[in-house]
C-alpha cells in the first residue's frame, strides 16, 4: 500500500544537499556574461542506494537597469564514470529575472526540478547566464542541490 502521508518533519533525512559551483559572476557585455559555468561532478550515490530525483537551484541575485534581463540556459550532464559525459536534459535560455523601472536588484532563486531515476551514477550542472544589457548590469550566482528519492532512508 502506497503511503499518501505527508512529511513535514526531518526533511532532511530524506536527500542531501549538495554545492554544484562556485561563485559565477559576470558583467554585462563583460567577463562572465554569455560564459559556460561547470558544475561540480555529484555521485548519486550515498548510503547504499542512488538518489532518485533532485532539485537543481541557481541562488543569488542581479542588478539590471529599467527592463534589462538575466537569462539562463542549462545542461545536465550524466556519466558512468565521472569523466565521458552526456546530455541528460536542457532548458533553453529563458529569462529569469527583469529589472523594474529605475533599475533594481533582484533576489534570484531559480529551482529546476529533475527526475534522475534513468541517469548514470555521475550528473552535474552546467549553466550559461546571458544578461540583455551592456556595462552595468550584474549577475552573482551560485548552484545547489537537493538529492532524495532514495530507495533507504534517512541519508
Amino acid at each position: 500500500m502506497t503511503s499518501t502521508a505527508v512529511t513535514q518533519h526531518d526533511v532532511a533525512s530524506l536527500g542531501r544537499i549538495r554545492r554544484l559551483s562556485a561563485r559565477a559572476s559576470g558583467t554585462a557585455g563583460g567577463a562572465g556574461d554569455n560564459t559556460l559555468v561547470t558544475g561540480a561532478t555529484i555521485d548519486r550515490m550515498s548510503g547504499g542506494s542512488f538518489a532518485g530525483s533532485a532539485v537543481f537551484a541557481l541562488v543569488g541575485e542581479t542588478t539590471l537597469a529599467a527592463a534589462a534581463t538575466l537569462s539562463l540556459a542549462y545542461t545536465i550532464k550524466h556519466s558512468p564514470d565521472g569523466s565521458a559525459w552526456a546530455t541528460y536534459a536542457t532548458g533553453a535560455n529563458a529569462v529569469i529575472s527583469t529589472g523594474a523601472t529605475g533599475g533594481s536588484t533582484n533576489l534570484i532563486e531559480q529551482e529546476i526540478p529533475v527526475d534522475l531515476n534513468s541517469a548514470y551514477r555521475f550528473v552535474r550542472l552546467e549553466f550559461i547566464p546571458d544578461l540583455s544589457a551592456a556595462n552595468t548590469d550584474t549577475f552573482d550566482l551560485r548552484a545547489v542541490a537537493f538529492l532524495s528519492g532514495y530507495d533507504r532512508l534517512p541519508q
